[in-house]
């Protein structure tokens, strides 16, 4: 591996034994670190991870990834070694991890396996002039306002599909084995330089978004500014892409910006209470009545490298093309701009009490609140012990979550 501390991309990619990052353990890691002009650094890391014994897998999880049970209890090693190399390669100086669909599910995957493993879950994503970032909505943004000179694959609705394996084949690039993490991470290379050679300023810019300052100057909470968002929330139909009106920090969240859905009837939003709103906005979709719809409310998260941009940068005719109507879009915010009252009612909707009802430690990373730094002390004393000293310092510690983690790492790693 790269020792130099000039700024690459560690390019990544896991498989895992099931779909949610808190419940399910990871099976492989790749990794292939680049230079800013994405020529590969140094030797690609292709790892794999035993599953322990007391976890159960998701069968399809194998069929999926050609990966089982029995081969990764022969060819891998402990998660607490996994965890230790997956940490080292992503904490390498002024190195930008990045993937495709990574902040919303291999991020999650690493952060809850360093969480088990005594890790500051968040330190590698910041410090030493380290970050991280996500090419999806780059892919999409590239579709909703840069189509040209790419293949888009479309369903059979007619709406395009941003799975990077039906994206590599469209474009001709050799993705070998899907769901291969190693395949995957070359593939989404591949992907990035094709982005970055037809449309090097729209790769530039996004890639300044995973910094909070470049996203928080496009935001103007003073003026009601619009700005076109692009999002997995947003229907593919619509090339998940829409313009958005921001309009209040989030009340207990200050990485959270409130925001409207412009292309939505702001109807309810103008009219009704928070306590409505609420009900409106995580209801089930078949209880709608004929012609109700959600109300057009989003997060959009500062820290998660959100793709926002200026109201003018989606053209009408890419909006036409996408079916967004723009004069309707214009109306909904004149509408809204008229009467500030509903500001206060979208803050009061997001201003309740965060139920911490999770009971299971090794799923309770967002519970139970930050540690001290007397635990965190502790933590690297975890990690730098041999497995004999465990059980001494499990006497030290007692923060139950901290003992239940241990007596599952001891027994995990060290039976």
């Amino acid at each position: 591996m790269s020792t130099t501390s000039s700024a690459t991309f560690l390019w990544h990619d896991y498989e895992t034994w099931g779909v949610s990052p808190q419940k399910d353990q990871p099976s492989q890691f790749a990794a292939i670190r680049t230079d800013q002009d994405l020529n590969e650094v140094g030797k690609p890391i292709n790892i794999m991870c035993r599953i322990s014994n007391d976890y159960l897998p998701h069968p399809q999880a194998a069929l999926v990834t050609k990966l089982t049970p029995q081969h990764t209890l022969r060819d891998g090693m402990t998660e607490a070694d996994f965890a230790a190399k997956v940490h080292q390669a992503m904490s390498e100086p002024n190195t930008c991890v990045v993937g495709y669909n990574s902040i919303r599910f291999d991020d999650e995957v690493s952060r809850y396996m360093f969480y088990r493993n005594f890790y500051d879950p968040y330190g590698r994503e910041w410090q030493n002039g380290n970050s991280r970032w996500d090419i999806i909505d780059l892919v999409r943004a590239c579709y909703a306002l840069r189509p040209e000179g790419i293949e888009w694959p479309l369903r059979e609705d007619g709406s395009p599909s941003f799975k990077l394996e039906l994206l590599t084949a469209a474009n001709g690039i050799d993705h070998g084995q899907a769901h291969d993490a190693l395949a995957d991470v070359r593939a989404t290379i591949a992907l990035a330089r094709l982005i970055k050679e037809k449309q090097p300023k729209l790769f530039d810019y996004a890639f300044s978004l995973r910094q909070k300052a470049q996203v928080i100057k496009q935001i103007n909470l003073q003026q009601l500014t619009p700005l076109v968002h692009v999002s997995s929330k947003i229907p593919a139909s619509q090339g998940c892409c829409t313009w958005i009106l921001p309009v209040a920090q989030h009340p207990s969240n200050p990485n959270a910006i409130i925001c409207v859905d412009l292309s939505k009837d702001p109807q309810a939003i103008l009219n009704e209470n928070a306590e409505t709103l609420r009900s409106l906005l995580y209801a089930r979709q078949e209880s709608f009545e004929e012609g109700q719809q959600r109300p057009g409310i989003k997060l959009i998260h500062i820290n998660r490298s959100p793709f926002i941009t200026t109201a003018k940068a989606l053209t009408e005719d890419n909006a036409d093309r996408l079916g967004l109507n723009r004069d309707q879009c214009l109306e909904n915010y004149k509408r809204l701009a008229e009467d500030n009252a509903w500001r206060d009612t979208l803050i009061e909707l997001y201003n309740e009490p965060h139920e911490d009802s999770e009971v299971d430690a090794d799923h309770a990373l967002y519970s139970g609140g930050f540690l001290t730094n007397e635990e965190k002390h502790w933590c690297d004393d975890v990690r730098e012990a041999q497995p004999e000293q465990l059980s001494v310092l499990a006497e030290r510690m007692q923060n139950p979550k901290l003992k239940t983690l241990l007596f599952r790492y001891r027994a995990r790693n060290y039976p």
